[in-house]
This record gives structure tokens, sequence and C-alpha cells, in this order.
């Protein structure tokens, strides 16, 4: 689940990171083909994520570097009047109002309303007379300004990462008032004032406030890749999130298409026939994620390379495999498996023998795997003994829920034919059957549950709020569909620490 571990994120960040443009990215023949995940954001998404926005504004004007101002002009009778605005800091920063406008093909359209801002510092000034009279004078002075902002993000793609371009920004001013030493200097000092240095003045907080954006829309941007590259990331094994085709920008939705691509080891994975297409996904919820039945594929094969399909089973767990009913055909099966061994005297393994088969179909995920079960006793006094060898082929057909920060997996059915059978007599493989449908599938199911969620939740998956997630399973591929909302401060977070 894709991205889902990302993070409270800011419009600037998010929509920067979900797309490259075609600028600089070359792509094949065919617009989907490389395609393995689909990401899209809906209008309702990008409105919520909005609201953020104002948090990075705010940072923005808080961590621009202002340069001293400084002038000269010559003033009838005063002769030249030379003037410097130095330690210039913002102080009482306030938002009204933020919109976001999707334009297809174009870029995205961030307003920001009514910005109320002071700024403060100290104002250095002096006269050269006409009869070389030299005075100057230092004073305290306040800037109150209201000011509207508009962004219009413009995104690159270099050397596969995503570059945000904010610099088309525009800071219009319906209000800049200097306050000198709370107004008692005399009001043709301030008038005089307020005359030479508003327009310099304008052009530096433009400058500073447009470059700081800048900055830190690229930031966010690198800030939710390394986010996404992580969550889709378990120690040698992760996806390749490089883009995969050119993205779209439609008035409803963001889209971006990612390739997908395993990684582990010297394993090298190829993808070029992808189903994608974008009439696949609705609009009807905020979050939209299309996987391909390859990744999932790749991803067993990798598990098997690394060797982590394996499963030991002991004590109460071993069990209640083996007495899941009261006959006297089980009683004889046990005494002939463990030879009146306890069981917190002995070990079960079971593992693939093979990399698993994973098709996606209507009905759930079907995994065909080829497995083999290793039972061993440790009698008190002797030595261990293997007393059970066996090989199986499982077909079991599973669907995949998300609920209460949890995933549930449910087998629906399962075929399985046991092969190679060692160390006990055949009068025991009807017993084995039935054990390993009834209850040692849903045993190996329960314990991959929980390792799931235990590796999502170390993304920080948790921290979301996601509403009525829905797993959809279709022939070649799965779609992920949810509404979400953010955790606290996440973003804020990551800024401070940062800056």
């Amino acid at each position: 689940m894709l991205w889902v571990g990302t993070m409270r994120l800011g419009t600037l960040g998010i929509l920067a990171a979900l797309l490259r443009s075609l600028a600089a990215c070359e792509f094949g023949p065919f617009p989907y083909g490389a395609t393995g995940i689909a990401c899209r954001m809906t209008k309702p998404a990008a409105l919520l994520m909005n609201q953020e926005t104002a948090q990075i504004i705010q940072v923005a004007f808080r961590n621009a570097k202002f340069p001293n101002i400084t002038g000269e002009r010559a003033v009838r009778f005063l002769g030249k009047v030379a003037y410097g605005l130095t330690n210039i800091q913002v102080n009482n920063l306030s938002i009204e109002q933020s919109e976001v406008e999707l334009k297809e093909n174009d870029a995205i359209d961030i307003t920001i309303k009514n910005v109320m801002a002071v700024f403060k510092g100290t104002l250095n000034y002096g006269y050269a007379g006409a009869w070389f009279l030299q005075l100057f004078h230092s004073v305290d002075f306040e800037i109150e300004s209201s000011i509207d902002l508009q962004l219009n993000i413009k995104l690159t793609c270099q050397e596969d990462q995503v570059a945000a371009d904010a610099s088309d920004c525009y800071l219009a001013f319906h209000k800049l008032t200097l306050h000198l030493q709370g107004d008692k200097e005399p009001g043709w000092l301030k008038q005089l004032f307020t005359d030479f240095i508003a327009f310099t003045l304008k052009l530096v907080l433009k400058s500073e406030v447009c470059k700081e954006i800048n900055i830190l829309a690229q930031m966010l941007a690198n800030f939710i890749q390394d986010i996404a590259a992580n969550f889709v990331q378990d120690e040698d094994i992760r996806l390749d999130i490089s883009l995969a085709s050119v993205p779209l920008i439609k008035a409803n939705y963001l889209e971006s298409h990612h390739k997908g691509l395993v990684q582990y080891k010297n394993y090298s994975d190829v993808f070029s026939d992808s189903l994608f297409s974008p009439s696949l996904l609705s609009e009807s919820r905020m979050l939209y994620f299309w996987l391909s039945e390859h990744i999932l594929n790749s991803l067993a094969s990798a598990a098997f390379l690394d060797e982590r399909l394996m499963l030991t089973i002991a004590g109460e767990k071993l069990q209640a495999l083996f007495e899941i009913e009261d006959t006297e055909a089980q009683r004889r099966a046990v005494e002939m498996i463990f030879q009146g061994t306890s069981y917190n005297d002995s070990v079960a393994k079971v593992w693939s023998l093979a990399q698993p088969q994973i098709s996606l179909q209507p009905e759930g995920t079907v995994v065909k795997a080829l497995v083999a079960a290793e039972i061993s006793i440790f009698p008190p006094g002797k030595e261990p003994l293997m007393v059970l060898y066996m090989e199986k082929e499982i077909t079991v057909t599973i669907q995949a829920a998300y609920a209460e920060k949890k995933l549930h997996l449910h087998p629906l059915d399962s075929r399985l034919v046991l092969g190679a059978l060692e160390g006990n007599d055949e009068s025991i493989r009807n017993f084995l059957q039935k054990m390993i449908s009834v209850t040692g599938i849903p045993e190996v199911i329960s314990r991959i549950e929980p390792t799931l969620i235990s590796l999502l939740n170390s993304k920080g998956l948790h921290l979301f709020e996601i509403r009525s997630p829905e797993i959809i399973t279709r022939k070649g591929y799965l779609i992920v569909q949810l509404d979400f909302s953010f955790p606290d401060h996440l973003l804020l977070d990551f800024l401070e620490k940062t800056l």
C-alpha cells in the first residue's frame, strides 16, 4: 500500500511528490506499458491537504533571510538622505484563506489570501546638509502588511527525482504601513521613508519569500519521495518507484504511474506489459492505488530468495494443529508421529520449496506453492529425531481487508495434494490432509497477518486515519481505494527538524 505510510503532507510537498514533468523525462512508446503501481489523488484529497498549506507558508515567511535594505535620495533643503533597514524579522503572521485549483495538463495553482504579517527591525538614516551638517539617527520600526500570494507550481523530472518549481510566485500588497518608534517621530519623517523604501521593500519581500517557498517545495518533494521509498522497502527487498509514464493532471484528480520493479541483490525484475488504464479508477474516493499482479509475484520471489518463507511451530500452537478433533484416528496418528513425546519437546517446520505463484482474480488472491513440512521430536535423554517429512502442493484463495488499523487475511478455499510422505505409514494421510486444510493453512495465515501489520506500522501507516478502505481484486491487478485524514504535526515536525 504504497505511499499510504507517507505522513501528513502539505499541498506543496504531496503534489510535487506525486508527479514528474514530461520536460526532462523520457518514456517508452506505450503510455502505461511499464506501470506496476499507479496512484490517483482526487480533488477532495487535494482540498484536504491544502488546509496544511498555511503552515508551509508560515514557515517560509519565518525562515526567509531578509537582507539589509539600503538607499539614498536627494531631498530639497535636506541634501542627501541615506537610509538602511537592518535586522528585519517577521512577527504576528496569520493567513485568512488558502485555495487550490488543478489546471489540466498545466500546473497546480495555490492562492493564499490575506497574509497578515508584521515586519520589525531597525532603521538607520542620516542627512548630508547643504552646509555640510551631518546628522545620523537610529530608530526601531514596524511594517504592517497585508499580502495575497499566488503560486503556480510547475513540476520537472531530474535524474528520476521530482523537482518542484515554485518560482512562478506573486505577492500582491494591499497594505504596507511603516511605523517608527510607535509613531513618536514626526509625520513628515514617516512619510518620507515610507515613500523611499516601499517599492524596494516589496521587491525584497517577494524575492526572499518566494525563494524560501521554492526551497520548501523541493524539500517536501524529496521528503515524500524518501518516505515512499522507505515504505516499499524492507531490508534488502525494495521497489523502484521511479515514474513509468507521463503523469496526468485533470480538473478532478492527479495521477502518477510508477515502475514498481522489485530490487533484491542480484535479482533482476523486468516488466513491460501492464494492464493499467486510467479508466480502471474512479473519482468517488480520495485516494486510489493500482498494483499489478507482477509486483506481488516478484515480491514473493524475492521473499523466497531471502529465505523468509519459513515458519516454526511448537508448544501449544503445535498441539492445536494436531488435536482438531478427538477421534480414534486422530489419537492413533498423533501417537505414531510423536511417539509419546510431549508437544513442548517437538517442533514443526514449514517452508516453501519453490517460488510461490500469485494470481489476482475477482474472487481474491490465489496463491499456489509447493511446501515442505518437517516434524522433529526431542525425547528427554535421547538424540533428536525427525519423525515426519512431507511435501504438499497448496492452492489457496485469500481475501484481504484493512479495518481498525489491522490487515485481515481470510482464506476462502484451499486445495492441496500431498507429495512425498516419509517417516510414517500411509494410513495417516487422510488425517494430515484434513489437519492441514482445517487448521494448518489458517494457522500459517494467522502468523502472516501480525507480521505484515507490524511491517506496515513500522512505516507509519498506523498514524493515519484511514476510512472505509477497500481492497478489490480483478484479473491481473488489484485496487486499493480509501478516504483518509492526517496525523497531527508530522509535516511541521519534519520542517522543524530539517530547517
